[in-house]
């Protein structure tokens, strides 16, 4: 009896196991934390940047349904980055929406990076008074926060993105962990790449990956009147998960792993 009923149960096992992983496929969750990440991924998977040796380091880009960040001080290219990021999601025909905590986006630069503003949907904030500034920097942020939950919760975004680069790391700092964690669920089995934009590396999903930035400002004529020349950018490609392919340049930019 003990033998018959081993042999009917194995053949039951097999079949849930068969559903469940099906299940998870279906959803885009069957990799595990243990599992390693394929060497490439389909165009299809990915929101690229539009940089072929920055999108070659990322075997792709930024991966849809998960949380990424590009992290940076100011002037270190974080914002070129991102409307590139933008950009590239308009002209491949998808939608893209940016949050834009403190009232920060500069249209003319959208269009020069090539952004079709008709498939952007931007959510506006604004500026803080210097008179409440603490005040009106966190209420600005807890709009911020819920503001991109309906986004992602409506779903349909190739790219959503949240402009956090100006708010003060000690605010970001006291957001519940779980804030983080929703906004992965939100986009979970989905075909959007949420991208924070920061100023040092905040939270990211467990397949998600970290961009952090630092720049160099060149001049032509160093002194008051100094011509600029250019910047000479390194980015640094974090996940626990997925691994940047070397370290590759392009133009005035470095790119290592």
């Amino acid at each position: 009896m003990a033998k018959t009923g081993l042999a009917t149960s194995v053949p039951r096992v097999s079949a849930s196991k068969a559903v469940l992983e099906s299940a998870l496929r279906a959803r885009k969750l069957d990799s595990t934390l243990s599992s390693a990440m394929p060497l490439a991924m389909p165009s299809s998977d990915c929101n690229p940047f539009r940089v072929e040796p920055l999108d070659a380091c990322l075997y792709g880009g930024l991966p849809h349904g998960q949380l990424c960040e590009i992290a940076g001080p100011q002037s270190s290219g974080r914002t070129t980055l991102l409307l590139n990021l933008i950009a590239a999601a308009t002209a491949r025909g998808g939608i893209a929406a940016l949050v834009d905590t403190n009232d920060r986006f500069d249209v003319a630069s959208a269009v020069a990076a090539g952004i079709d503003l008709e498939r952007l949907l931007w959510v506006r904030g604004y500026a803080t008074a210097q008179s409440d500034r603490a005040h009106g920097a966190l209420s600005a942020l807890e709009r911020a926060i819920k503001a991109l939950n309906l986004i992602l919760q409506a779903g349909g975004f190739s790219v959503v993105a949240i402009d956090l680069s100006d708010v003060p790391p000690v605010l970001l700092k006291r957001l519940p962990f779980t804030t983080w964690l929703r906004l992965q669920r939100a986009i979970e089995g989905r075909d959007t790449t949420c991208v924070l934009l920061v100023s040092e590396p905040l939270a990211r999903s467990a397949g998600g990956l970290s961009i952090s930035l630092t720049g160099r400002v060149s001049w032509i004529e160093p002194g008051r009147y100094g011509r600029l020349k250019g910047m000479d950018v390194a980015a640094r490609v974090q996940s626990p998960r997925r691994y940047a392919n070397g370290e590759t340049r392009f133009g005035a930019v470095a790119v290592e792993s």
